[in-house]
Order: C-alpha cells, then structure tokens, then sequence
C-alpha cells in the first residue's frame, strides 16, 4: 500500500497486488491536485496488465480511470461484491 499524506494527515492511497488495483481513495476534499494520479501511476509502474473493479455509480472514478487509459471489460449485477452494487471491470494493457 502507499499512501499521500499532509503533514496533518494521509489524504489518500492505493493498494495493488499481482494486476489489480484492489483499492484507491482519495478524501473528496483533495481531488482534482493530481495525487490520484500520482499514486496510480506509482502503484502500477511496471504492470503490463492492470485489472480493477470500480462501482457503476461512481461517476467521477469511472471517469477518472478512463482518462487513464482503462477500458470497460465486463458489467456486474453486485452479486460478487459485498456492497452488492453493480460494478464493471476495467482493463488497461490487453
């Protein structure tokens, strides 16, 4: 995991393993400063295919990763996911 910080406080992270991006938050109140950015690109150095789940609701992030060259592979219902909303697969690097 690597996270953004303050001096204050940790502003947001990201944890990826093998090619997935298991996690990535930023507090809404630093978004749009580029360390979202940042902290992908860090954490998916090297990767030549990078796999994350992000909720079809969220339409910032799903913006957020189109930008960033991800591709929608796959539309869920939520019946793999503990919130059980309806997420899409993305795809970078395939």
């Amino acid at each position: 995991m690597t996270a953004a910080e303050t001096a204050e406080c940790i502003v947001g992270f990201i944890a990826a393993q093998d090619e997935w991006v298991e996690q990535l938050y930023l507090d809404p109140a630093w978004t749009g400063q580029g360390i979202g950015s940042r902290l992908l690109a860090q954490a998916t150095a090297g990767m030549s295919l990078v796999k994350l789940h992000c909720f079809q609701a969220n339409t910032g992030a799903r913006r957020f990763y189109e930008r960033h060259g991800f591709r929608a592979e796959a539309f869920g219902d939520g019946s793999t996911n503990e919130e059980g909303l309806p997420d899409i697969l993305y795809v970078r690097g395939r």
